[in-house]
């Protein structure tokens, strides 16, 4: 029989075993734990990286249209058994941010918050100038449609205190007292406004105040009158206002020519008179009104006076005079003329009815009648100087 021999498969299983240990790894191959793992509506950050050894972090960006929840790692880490970490889905539908209010903002516990899903809520706060309205809610939804719900008017306009009255002007208010709104000031006619023509309700220390005082109007001096030649301002004042007015007079001897009252008046806030001053005119100077009138008038002299005018206008007056003069009877002369003619005209008649009445007896009637009829005739043919009417010796 033949000895026994040790077996030898014992040994051959143990360098079996060793064999890995002994030849070298592939790259690669140990603690590589693969592509990353699909994460619902995001997206891996690689930067390139095709190898993903032990303790190798991949974070993630949520896909357009979706937002990061809050709390929820957005991260995998390769582990030693060459596994990735597990992950919870952290990317969801969000709305916008919260609708900016004018009259009410953000309370601060969401100021920071960007990510809102479907259901969620925001609540708002009254900004400065405005007040709670109690009966309107405060909140805001996100919709289904990823919307924000329509803001009530949960907060007013409050109101600043009555700017009070402009003395001798006036207050235009156009939208109310609120908060924000205008107010303009004007003054009447004769007064000048001093100060800001508007004023703003605003805010000083969470204070509604008017952003301007009220301005003042103060009334319109016309200026000091005109001091005329040969003449005087009856019942002159120190001063003169709108609409106010001041009268001309002459002295004695001279023609007031112009206006003899004018009134104050007002352009663009400044006083100036109506029309400008008179003039006090010497009565024999000849005087015509100024240049501007549209019918030059004359002065009626006698022919032995020569009048007195203004030397720039002597030679025009001088003309005027002389053709009146070799042009125009006087009235005086004029009636003379008239009175003759009348008296020539009866005279005639007379004589007719003489004559007739001598055709008829043939002779004069009696001595008295011829007498009479002399004493009518040199009566007409006399001057106003005859005091008798002389008669021939030989009647």
């Amino acid at each position: 029989m033949s000895p026994t021999r040790p077996s030898v498969l014992p040994a051959v299983l143990r360098l079996l075993s060793l064999l890995p240990l002994l030849l070298p790894t592939p790259p690669g191959v140990r603690g590589d734990c693969g592509p990353p793992p699909e994460v619902p509506n995001a997206q891996p950050i690689l930067g390139g990286s095709t190898s993903f050894p032990e303790k190798t972090a991949i974070t993630y960006k949520c896909n357009e249209g979706f937002v990061k929840i809050p709390g929820n790692p957005d991260s995998v880490v390769c582990l030693s058994n060459n596994q990735w970490s597990e992950f919870i889905e952290f990317c969801n539908r969000s709305c916008d941010v919260p609708t900016r209010l004018l009259f009410a903002s953000l309370k601060k516990d969401y100021n920071m918050q960007n990510y809102f899903p479907v259901g969620s809520t925001v609540e708002y706060e009254c900004r400065p100038g405005y007040i709670r309205n109690p009966f309107q809610s405060v909140k805001l939804t996100c919709l289904q449609n990823l919307t924000w719900s329509k803001a009530a008017e949960f907060c007013k306009k409050k109101s600043c205190p009555n700017p009070g009255e402009l003395r001798n002007g006036d207050i235009n208010i156009t939208t109310g007292l609120f908060y924000g709104s205008p107010i303009f000031f004007s003054c009447h006619t004769g007064y000048r406004l001093v100060g800001e023509s508007s004023s703003y309700c605003t805010l000083f220390d969470r204070t509604l105040k008017w952003s301007e005082p009220l301005p003042e109007c103060v009334e319109i001096y016309c200026p000091e009158p005109i001091q005329i030649d040969n003449g005087y301002i009856q019942e002159e004042q120190e001063v003169y206002v709108y609409r106010q007015s001041i009268t001309y007079g002459c002295n004695k001897g001279f023609n007031l020519v112009g206006k003899s009252s004018i009134y104050c008046t007002v352009t663009e806030d400044e006083g100036e008179w109506s029309d400008p001053p008179p003039q006090c005119i010497g009565k024999s100077s000849g005087y015509k009104p100024s240049p501007t009138a549209q019918k030059p008038t004359t002065v009626s002299v006698p022919a032995t006076q020569r009048p007195s005018v203004p030397k720039a206008t002597t030679s025009f007056h001088t003309t005027r005079v002389t053709e009146r003069k070799e042009t125009s009877p006087s009235g005086a002369v004029s009636l003379i003329y008239g009175f003759v003619a009348a008296a020539i005209i009866i005279g005639i008649l007379i004589l007719v009815k003489i004559f007739w009445d001598y055709g008829k007896s043939g002779s004069y009637n009696t001595y008295e009648n011829n007498k009479a009829v002399n004493v009518m005739f040199h009566n007409l043919s006399e001057t106003d100087d005859t005091s008798e009417v002389r008669h021939s010796d030989k009647l």
